[in-house]
C-alpha cells in the first residue's frame, strides 16, 4: 500500500513582506528649538535648528581630535559640531559655534542627542504634578516659558 501525501498549494507571495509592512519610515533629521538661543557674532539670537543622526564614523572621529586627547570634556562640542546642519540662519555649525552656546542650551543638545541616538525619538513621558496624569511631550518642540 503507498501512502500519498497531499499537499497544500502554494501560497501568494506578497508584494510586501510583512515585517516592511509595519517598520516605520527612518527618520535622520530633528527639528528642535533652544530653550535661550545662540547668539552670532552679530548679536542676532537663533533659536530653531536641525540634528541628524550621528554615525559611527561621527562618534569615532572626534576621538582622534587633539582637543579630545587634551580634553575629553571637548568630545561634546565635537561631537554635536558634526551632527548639528542648521542653528537658524547659520548652516556651518562647527566647535566654535557650539563652545559659545549657553550652558542650558548645551544641556539641551546632549539630551537630545542621547534621546534621537538611543531611543530614535523626542518624546519623553512625563507625569502632571498636580493629579499624576501620565502624558507624552515632544521634548524638542516649544520654548514653554521662555520669552
Amino acid at each position: 500500500m503507498r501512502r500519498v501525501m497531499a499537499s497544500a498549494p502554494p501560497a501568494e507571495e506578497p508584494s510586501v513582506m510583512p515585517e516592511e509592512q509595519a517598520r516605520p519610515q527612518l527618520r535622520t533629521e530633528f527639528a528642535f528649538e533652544l530653550p535661550r538661543g545662540y547668539v552670532d557674532d552679530a548679536g542676532k539670537v537663533h533659536h530653531s535648528g536641525v540634528m541628524r543622526l550621528a554615525t559611527a564614523r561621527d562618534e569615532l572621529v572626534p576621538l582622534r581630535d587633539d582637543r579630545v586627547r587634551e580634553n575629553s570634556a571637548f568630545l561634546t562640542v565635537v561631537l554635536l559640531a558634526r551632527v548639528i546642519t542648521r542653528i537658524g540662519d547659520v548652516t556651518d555649525v562647527h566647535a566654535g559655534v557650539i563652545e559659545n552656546l549657553f550652558a542650558s542650551d548645551l544641556a539641551f543638545l546632549q539630551d537630545m542627542y542621547r534621546r534621537v541616538n538611543s531611543e530614535g525619538h523626542t518624546r519623553a513621558g512625563v507625569a502632571c504634578p498636580e493629579c499624576g496624569h501620565g502624558f507624552v511631550v515632544d521634548v524638542a518642540g516649544g520654548r514653554l516659558g521662555e520669552s
